[in-house]
């Protein structure tokens, strides 16, 4: 068994009338975990960093550019039967403008905004649940003591 780390999740927001709402994105059929809901996910390429690949895949999968970004203070992982690995997997959080308009790519077929809530109801993995709890008071500012680093 080895350690990997090799993929990113980045969770996607944006303050529409005063409040936040989370993207969610949904697997297609032909993708691995067809019809999953899930925040941007994507692997590191050869070379590049993992903040990189966020960008990059939030870039591919959502057609959205981000305003700020930041590192959120979590790593979450998983183990894959397909490779005998234990995966770590940095997790971020992309600001985006209310108005944009997302345009998904084949790997998923549908997208939603929702609350916090409602994020933490269609997410499928624990870690990623998790990272909605982190994000949540960094984003209200209802813990002073939470700071993120911010990636210019």
């Amino acid at each position: 068994m080895e350690l990997n780390a090799s993929m990113v999740e980045a969770h996607i927001y944006r303050k529409r009338k005063g409040k936040f709402e989370f993207l969610v994105l949904k697997r297609a059929e032909h993708e691995l975990y067809p019809g999953l809901w899930q925040m941007v996910t994507g692997k590191i390429k050869k070379g590049e960093k993992a903040f990189e690949t966020a960008r990059r895949e939030v870039k591919e999968e959502s057609d959205l550019s981000i305003k700020k970004m930041f590192v959120v203070p979590v790593v979450n992982s998983f183990y894959s039967t397909l490779d005998d690995t234990v995966n770590f997997v940095p997790v971020f959080l992309c600001m985006v403008d209310e108005n944009d308009e997302v345009k998904i790519s084949d790997e998923h077929c549908k997208f939603r905004w929702v609350n916090k809530n409602k994020a933490k109801e269609m997410l499928a993995w624990p870690g990623q649940r998790k990272s909605i709890d982190i994000i949540y008071p960094f984003l209200t500012k209802k813990d002073k003591e939470i700071h993120f680093v911010e990636i210019k």
